[in-house]
Formats: C-alpha cells, sequence, structure tokens
C-alpha cells in the first residue's frame, strides 16, 4: 500500500513539474501495461464450454478448453498467421503471430470474455507495431455512448469503440456488465 502511495506522489510531482494533467500522465503512463496479463470477470462472458468439460478431469479437460477457445475465435473471425491457446484452469496463454496490433488485442479480448476466464497471458508477436488501445471493463448503467463521453469526452464517439470491439460485439446496445472493451487511440 505504501509503494502505491509514493508511487501516486512521484506520479502527481511528475505531472505538474512537466505542465500535463494527472489524467494525462496516468493514461500514458498504462499505456505499457496493456498487452500481457490481462484480468477479466471469470463469472461473467460468452457460454463456450460445454458442461461435460466441467466434469472431465483437470488433466483431460485443459485440452479441450483450450480447443473450445480456438473454435471460438476461429467462429468470429479473426485474424491471425498462426496462434496457439494454453489453459490452466481459469487462465488462458495466447502464443502466435499477428499483423497488426489489434489483431492481438480482439483475440485477447474474446478469449478473455468468456465465462470462466479470469485472466489472458498475450504473448502474441506483432509484426506490424502499432500504439496499444486502452481497455474498459463495463459497469452497470454503461452504455457506449457513456463510455465514449468518459474516455473520449464526446459521445458520438461510440461507433469508434463499436467498431474496435467487431465481431464481439454485434450490437452497441448488447454490452454487458464485467465485459472489457478495446478503446482505440482517437
Amino acid at each position: 500500500m505504501t509503494g502505491t502511495i509514493i508511487l501516486r506522489i512521484k506520479l502527481v510531482g511528475l505531472a505538474k513539474n512537466y505542465r500535463f494533467g494527472l489524467f494525462e500522465f496516468y493514461y500514458s503512463f498504462n499505456q505499457k501495461k496493456n498487452m500481457g496479463l490481462m484480468s477479466f470477470l471469470k463469472g461473467v462472458g460468452e457460454k463456450v464450454f460445454k458442461k461435460e468439460e466441467a466434469a472431465t478431469p483437470a488433466a483431460e479437460a485443459e485440452p479441450l478448453r483450450a480447443s473450445a477457445l480456438l473454435a471460438h475465435v476461429k467462429a468470429l473471425g479473426l485474424t491471425y498467421k498462426t496462434i496457439q491457446v494454453k489453459t490452466s484452469g481459469d487462465k488462458v496463454t495466447l502464443e502466435g503471430e499477428v499483423e497488426k496490433q489489434a489483431d492481438a488485442e480482439r483475440i485477447a479480448l474474446a478469449v478473455g470474455n468468456v465465462e470462466g476466464v479470469s485472466e489472458v497471458d498475450n504473448n502474441m508477436k506483432v509484426a506490424e507495431s502499432a500504439p496499444e488501445a486502452t481497455y474498459y471493463t463495463v459497469k452497470s448503467g454503461d452504455s457506449l455512448s457513456k463510455i465514449a463521453k468518459e474516455v473520449y469526452g464526446d459521445m458520438k464517439k461510440y461507433p469508434q469503440i463499436f467498431e474496435a470491439n467487431k465481431p464481439m460485439l454485434s450490437d452497441p446496445d448488447k454490452i454487458y456488465p464485467g465485459q472489457v472493451l478495446r478503446i482505440p487511440k482517437e
């Protein structure tokens, strides 16, 4: 706890020294943390795993879970050169290659927004480097326009969020609390 408070004081001091707002500094500081290990709410999301998998012994269930997640990625039509999905309980590890940063982010979100997944370790290699997006966890009462107002300052920019989360989102009104969304840079 003390380390967090000290770090926060240093961030406020840096923000003042360089004459930009704490939110802007915090926002850019967090950009480097986005890929890699991502957390999700385990009890919410798409139902991809079959009930038989829950009754299967753990050693036999992991390949079934990994296959189900890979099938989910393929069913969404997400783009990748190579992909390998590994599971260990509620943690998923992604490895492989994609052309664009957005592709790696969409795959991680598609896998993470599945009921029963609490963490995704995204180790996908990206051929075409680009800035990483940030992420937003939907809260009760949120809408894409409300989220756009919060992150962009303009509720009319909700189509940017919708497009960035296709094909996982089929309708701008079909979001749920606990869902993690990709928020692209403006």
